[in-house]
């Protein structure tokens, strides 16, 4: 009852639904008017006949005959009395069956359902709302910056221009505000001012008019916008953002950095301060068929080999676990040690064959680019002539075509990226690649995070999709952290140590067992101790470097919340 007055009273307090709201009781006085002449028109008839009948008989007959239930009970013998009826039942068929549905219908129903609609996306957020976050557009990197967020319970909203999706997007379970994302009004109901950051992620030229609307109303709010175009970057920046992030940049370079198929040395995939996170092929090395215990990895180079990646599997680490020649090192330690891992294995494999790359669009070309400044030998295949350079790195044709690949050297190179933006194109040519080379590495971009296990299933040793890699960018410059994604679905990240944890040893927290989350440094104060002795203990003013996977985190994070 109390939905329904709230629901009654926002439809009353519009101005448009006042106005249908007179004019739906002016059709029902106009219709009560007709009821009463009716009434007193049959007296006068009755009396013709020479019966007489109480007011409410009057207006019991008038309503039947409208309604056309008729009952029979009480009728007239005249010819002018039958003709009454006539007039009485045909008025009251349009009246009551025809024009009073649809006027209802009109100025009260669907008004009322539209208000239910408009309570589920509200215009506004509460003036106490402070420190949230807003997002202006929906996508694929947006919709997954959400579900971080909710990991983490940030309070955010999602503005939406069109009711319908709003609606749509709020059935999903996501906060969603109704309003128009140019409209500086919309952000003053948002409470811009008490916002702790807005993203927004449309086109370049919709981002930088938001930019500007926003710093209309506040100087000091963190704004992050994605750029499709290196010239928009200044351009958005004097619009007033803060963080300007191209995507298709940051894709390619993700990707080139898991290019680890030249040789068996370590691939740093990134750092925390003196922490390095790398990677290493196995394969032609003397690990392949040795178990974790018997590689001694520790205990020569003072290594934590934090797991192995075996297309799409992530094995956490166990004494018994054999590694294959397809299997990934992924190990932490500080330079130095992972430099003596470069003396003991690099050695075993070395090849100069260039590397593929599939598509020569913005993450295509932002590979190259990184590929020149390290100096690696590549052939780039595009069958769009538009995306050609002049030089003879550039292959013009279709990946799927054999004599294309061949002419990019398919049977000599030792990794293949790809890289197109359709999903089931990446899909198809993960396929083929790794039917005509069973140990090529095979690197692919994903758009949607639902294909990146259908990737993996296909024979990809690494996928990365755009929405995991922008959400935690996103996420990265809220914290002012790092999550660095060492595969997908696997993170490294860091917390501050929970209160819960205060005082314990590393074995005594049972951090692992509980949560599968494993801890690879502890930071207290300006020192960084590194892969930690399990007799370690832990403090309050400590920050925990630490690895696992999506739910993995999830779970440490709901224990210690």
């Amino acid at each position: 009852m109390k939905f329904f007055t709230s629901q009654l009273t926002q439809i009353i307090s519009s101005r448009g639904t006042k106005y249908n709201l007179k004019r739906l009781a002016r059709f029902l006085g106009v219709l009560l008017l007709l009821i009463v002449i009716y009434s007193v028109l049959f007296h006068y008839i009755m009396e013709y006949e020479g019966r007489y009948h109480s007011w409410m008989t009057g207006f019991y007959w008038t309503l039947t005959v409208m309604s056309t239930l008729g009952f029979g009970d009480i009728t007239f013998t005249s010819d002018l009395g039958r003709a009454f009826s006539v007039i009485v039942l045909i008025s009251g068929m349009l009246s009551l069956l025809i024009l009073l549905p649809f006027t209802f219908i009109q100025f009260f129903y669907a008004p009322w359902l539209e208000a239910q609609s408009r309570a589920r996306a509200p215009r506004e957020l509460p003036e106490k709302t402070r420190d949230h976050i807003i997002i202006t557009h929906y996508n694929p990197i947006t919709r997954a910056f959400m579900k971080k967020l909710e990991q983490y319970n940030y309070t955010y909203v999602l503005l939406e221009s069109e009711l319908s999706k709003a609606l749509e997007y709020h059935d999903e379970g996501f906060s969603v505000v109704f309003g128009d994302i140019d409209d500086p009004e919309t952000y003053k109901k948002l409470r811009v001012t008490q916002a702790s950051m807005v993203v927004t992620a449309g086109t370049d030229m919709v981002n930088s008019n938001i930019c500007n609307t926003v710093r209309e109303l506040d100087e000091d709010v963190t704004i992050v916008a994605t750029a499709d175009s290196a010239d928009s970057i200044d351009l958005l920046k004097m619009a007033g953002c803060n963080h300007v992030m191209r995507m298709g940049e940051m894709m390619g370079r993700a990707l080139s950095r898991r290019t680890i198929g030249q040789d068996s040395r370590v691939h740093v995939v990134g750092r925390f301060d003196q922490l390095v996170i790398a990677e290493a092929m196995a394969y032609q090395t003397p690990l392949v068929g040795k178990t974790l215990k018997e590689s001694r990895l520790r205990e020569q180079m003072g290594i934590n080999l934090v797991g192995i990646w075996e297309r799409g599997k992530f094995n956490k680490p166990h004494p018994e676990l054999t590694i294959k020649n397809e299997s990934v090192l992924i190990m932490a330690g500080s330079p130095e040690q992972l430099r003596t891992y470069d003396e003991y294995m690099a050695i075993y494999r070395s090849t100069s064959s260039p590397v593929i790359i599939v598509g020569a669009g913005r993450v295509g070309r932002g590979i190259a680019d990184a590929f020149d400044e390290r100096g690696l030998n590549y052939r780039i295949i595009d069958k769009n002539p538009d995306r050609m350079k002049q030089d003879e790195r550039y292959i013009l044709g279709a990946a799927e075509d054999f004599s294309v690949l061949d002419q990019a050297g398919i049977n000599e190179a030792p990794c293949i990226l790809v890289t197109t933006h359709d999903d089931d194109m990446n899909i198809y040519l993960t396929i083929y690649a790794r039917k005509l080379r069973p140990n090529i590495q095979v690197i692919s971009r994903s758009t949607l995070q639902r294909n990146v296990s259908t990737l993996h299933r296909a024979g990809a040793d690494f996928v990365l999709s755009y929405a995991t890699m922008g959400a935690n960018a996103i996420f990265n410059i809220l914290e002012r952290n790092d999550i660095l994604i060492v595969a997908e679905g696997l993170n490294v990240f860091t917390v501050n140590a929970p209160p819960a944890l205060n005082g314990k040893t590393l074995i005594e927290s049972q951090i692992r067992q509980q949560t599968g989350c494993s801890v690879l440094a502890i930071k207290k104060e300006d020192h960084q101790l590194i892969n930690p002795d399990p007799d370690v203990s832990i403090t309050e003013q400590c920050e925990l470097v630490m690895v696992g996977t999506d739910e993995d985190e999830v779970t440490f994070m709901e224990l210690y919340r």
